[in-house]
């Protein structure tokens, strides 16, 4: 079986890396990717798809990107749920973060003139 995905699209946000109650960075976004064809109206319709970094990884999207940049994600289909406060269970899809190519400098980086196009990869659990 495979479960593999490819999304090249933008940072909604700026990342932010969060630390879980053992200290492993996580950062949690979402990266808009536009579809290849335009509606019944003529416009480009857009998904916005969860995505979630662990560890140094995290940390280096943290450090090459920001809110608006281009990256390339590739990574696998993970699925998981929880209660909320009601008790309702909560459905969530997102893909799991295995590899990510900055396609674009941040504006400050662009400035200094750092190599674009990093790629780190972190190791299948």
């Amino acid at each position: 079986m495979i479960n593999q995905v490819t999304l090249v699209g933008r940072l909604t946000k700026h990342p932010e890396v969060k630390h879980t109650a053992d200290g492993t960075p996580l950062l949690q976004t979402t990266v808009a990717v536009n579809r290849p064809y335009r509606n019944a109206k003529g416009e480009t319709d857009t998904d916005f798809i969860y995505c979630t970094v662990w560890g140094r990884l995290a940390e280096t999207a943290v450090k090459y990107s920001e809110k608006g940049s281009l990256v390339a994600v590739l990574g696998m289909i993970q699925t998981r749920n929880y209660k909320d406060s009601d008790g309702k269970t909560i459905y969530v899809t997102e893909v799991l973060v295995q590899t990510i190519r900055f396609l674009s400098k941040k504006q400050h980086d662009a400035q200094t003139n750092e190599p674009p196009g990093i790629i780190q990869t972190v190791p299948l659990i």
